[in-house]
């Protein structure tokens, strides 16, 4: 007796990619969340910078000192905010959010004038370019 089988059917291929009107709130999403995540590494790394700058020495020191301070904590509050644990509406994410990207490039030029602040630096540009990247997919203001 010999069978014969049914040849399978081809299974459907995966859509790789959502229509553009879904991708739009999983950008938003993925933006929001590399953001705040960005914001988490260069509030750490800002504030062991801060940590390692004596408060008495040289000027640029004093200044990176405090810059990395008040970077640690616009970052901080950044990332509660993009958290939701601080309900605003989309202007007040907005202005929270270039608020940390201006502070972030500010502090990242003063970490450049001191010498083994270069990783410092770096993550304040890699969070101010996440906070644009997040930027660009909110509405017009």
């Amino acid at each position: 007796m010999t069978t014969t089988t049914k040849p399978k059917p081809k299974p459907k291929p995966k859509q790789t990619s959502a229509p553009a009107s879904e991708q739009e709130p999983i950008r938003f999403l993925e933006d929001r969340f590399d953001c705040a995540q960005a914001c988490v590494e260069c509030a750490r790394a800002c504030a062991l910078r801060a940590s390692c700058m004596d408060p008495d020495g040289p000027k640029v020191r004093q200044l990176a000192r405090r810059m990395g301070l008040m970077c640690a904590e616009v970052c901080d509050a950044t990332c509660l905010v993009l958290d939701g644990q601080h309900h605003r509406g989309e202007a007040g994410i907005r202005v929270q959010v270039e608020w940390c990207r201006s502070v972030c490039r500010e502090c990242a030029d003063v970490f450049d004038r001191c010498p083994g602040a270069q990783v410092s630096a770096r993550a304040c540009r890699a969070c101010a370019q996440a906070c644009t990247d997040f930027l660009a997919t909110l509405l017009p203001a």
